[in-house]
This record gives structure tokens, C-alpha cells and sequence, in this order.
């Protein structure tokens, strides 16, 4: 077991969007802290300056974070404080701030310096997400770390409320590459899983009427 967790340190430590989705699913797990205490570290190390986190900062020089790498990482910080862990929390809740005001700065999908959308695959609706941050995954970020409505959100939510389907329900738009034990759904067709997530983030956001 000890032979593991130094194995998954070593791999880990190079590619900050899988450390964040393995503390994820390690503090859901409730893997031991002292276990996780090396990839913490790691984490607050490669805290970026304008408040998020870029993969690429261990293999090269980047001076702007990316929105993929910084939800993986919310997500993981969240978990972790959720499920009650203590090393060095009150840093990775200053770094969570950060990182939400980086993201709520793009507006959740559009370039902080034009206004224009960063990439159009960040509007498509997708379960599961694996490392590709989508607007959906990002207000359910918010929603899971009971932040308040911010208007910032305002043109998420409305790309969100148009991709409504006429019998009420929202679909799975794309599916990214990677094994799965079964299909849940069909891509383009009514998503539950996709349509419970919208509810939620209404219901807990107030972004959709």
C-alpha cells in the first residue's frame, strides 16, 4: 500500500489536473491525510498569480491559468474541505477564492481581455466531464461550495436556458474519450443526469426563472 501512494506521488505530481481529480476522489475515499499532504503542497506551490492553476506549469513556462486545470483543482479543494481534512485548509480555502474570482472573471467562458469565447466545446453540455471544464461543471462547482449568485454567471445561465429542450429537459451534447462500465446516454438525446444538474444549479443559484 505505502509503495502505492508513492507510486501515485511521483505520477501525480507532474500534471496538476489529475493531482486535483485524484484529491477528489482520495478525500471522498477519505484516504488518510498524511497520505495527501505531499500533493497539497503541491498544489498551493503551483498557485498561479492571477488566482487559478495551469497543468503546463511543471513542463513550461505559462503566465495565464486554465480554466480546465483550475475547475479539477476546485473540485479537489472542495472535496477536501468537505469532507473535513485540516492541513493547511485555510490556505487551499484563500486559493479556492482566488480561483473562483479567476474563473468568475471570464465570465465562466469568455476572455477576460476581448469578451469573446474562449473555446465553444466549454458551452456543450457533457457527462462525465473527465479533465474538459464546461460552464454546467462550473455552476455546479459553485453550487457545491454554496457560493452566492454572482452576475457574472448571467451569460452561463442563459447559454444554459436555451440549450432547453421542448419536453423540459436539457441533453448530453458531447462525450469525451475514455472507458466507461456502460452508456448511460445517448449523445443529443434528453440527459437526466444533465437536467437534475440544471435544476440544481437553478434551484441553488437562482440563474434560471
Amino acid at each position: 500500500a505505502d509503495a502505492g501512494v508513492k507510486g501515485y506521488r511521483a505520477i501525480l505530481k507532474y500534471d496538476l489536473c489529475i493531482t486535483g481529480m485524484f484529491l477528489r476522489c482520495a478525500a471522498y475515499f477519505k484516504m488518510p491525510e498524511d497520505d495527501l499532504a505531499p500533493l497539497i503542497d503541491f498544489i498551493l506551490k503551483e498557485h498561479m498569480p492571477d488566482g487559478g492553476f495551469n497543468c503546463r506549469s511543471t513542463r513550461s513556462t505559462v503566465v495565464h491559468s486554465s480554466l480546465h486545470t483550475t475547475i479539477s483543482v476546485l473540485e479537489g479543494i472542495r472535496e477536501l474541505i468537505r469532507q473535513g481534512y485540516e492541513y493547511r485548509i485555510p490556505e487551499l480555502q484563500e486559493a479556492e477564492l482566488d480561483s473562483q474570482e479567476f474563473i468568475l472573471m471570464h465570465r465562466l467562458f469568455r476572455s477576460d481581455h476581448t469578451g469573446d469565447i474562449i473555446d465553444k466545446r466549454m458551452l456543450m453540455l457533457s457527462y462525465p466531464s473527465r479533465w474538459r471544464y464546461d460552464i454546467l461543471r462550473s455552476l455546479e462547482y459553485f453550487r457545491l461550495a454554496k457560493a452566492a449568485y454572482d452576475p457574472r454567471m448571467g451569460d452561463a445561465f442563459e447559454v444554459i436556458s436555451k440549450k432547453q429542450r421542448k419536453d423540459g429537459t436539457w441533453p448530453v451534447q458531447a462525450k469525451h474519450a475514455g472507458e466507461v462500465h456502460f452508456d448511460m446516454e445517448k449523445t443529443g438525446g434528453p440527459s437526466r443526469w444533465n437536467t437534475l444538474r440544471v435544476l440544481r444549479v437553478s434551484r441553488d443559484l437562482g440563474g434560471i426563472q
